[in-house]
């Protein structure tokens, strides 16, 4: 157990730049989505959880009541999952989805530990072709999503656990950033709105 910790601990303290990034995408976030774009999510394994978790944070709520924003985890739709696995294989699961939903102006975010998953670099080629920002939250770098990614938050760790702790962390700050500026924004509207 304080070996778990203490690498937790070590990775964390090099993480200034994917802290960074998290924050960045939070604003961006705020400034697409509530102008109608959406957020398309998807992973596997835990990946696959956390960026469920990412989308129920933003269609629910983080911390503070909003408007509901739009994020489509793409892995929840089990009759289209398992439609298109049985159809096309595995590695289109997710990229039917992303040609599906996608739409110039949103962004796909996709999660991997290892940057190494089919179906996600499939997904990342799909979204490119239809104009979607691609977004990918990955161990470390070098790695395959990283390559096609048009932004990338990358934790300085191999180790799967320590990299999806991270990620769970990174995903909170997202949302953090997102509502602090939603926030700002608000009040500057209801700031400029009450002038005479």
């Amino acid at each position: 157990m304080n070996a778990h910790v203490s690498a937790l601990m070590a990775t964390l303290s090099r993480c200034a730049e994917p802290c960074a990034r998290a924050e960045a995408w939070g604003r961006e976030l705020a400034g697409r989505l509530p102008a109608g774009a959406r957020l398309l999510v998807a992973g596997n394994g835990g990946s696959a959880a956390q960026a469920q978790h990412l989308s129920a944070e933003l269609v629910g709520r983080y911390c503070h009541d909003r408007r509901p924003l739009s994020s489509i985890s793409l892995h929840t739709d089990t009759s289209a999952l398992t439609a298109i696995l049985n159809d096309y294989g595995r590695d289109e699961v997710f990229a039917r989805q992303v040609c599906a939903h996608g739409r110039a102006g949103d962004i796909c975010l996709l999660l991997s530990t290892s940057g190494s998953s089919s179906n996600l670099l499939a997904a990342a080629r799909s979204a490119r072709d239809c104009g979607v920002t691609v977004w990918a939250m990955t161990g470390a770098r070098p790695n395959p999503l990283a390559e096609l990614a048009d932004d990338v938050l990358a934790v300085p760790s191999t180790v799967t656990a320590t990299v999806q702790e991270i990620h769970l962390v990174a995903l909170h700050l997202v949302c953090e950033a997102l509502d602090e500026f939603l926030g700002r924004r608000a009040d500057l509207t209801l700031a400029a709105g009450s002038r005479p």
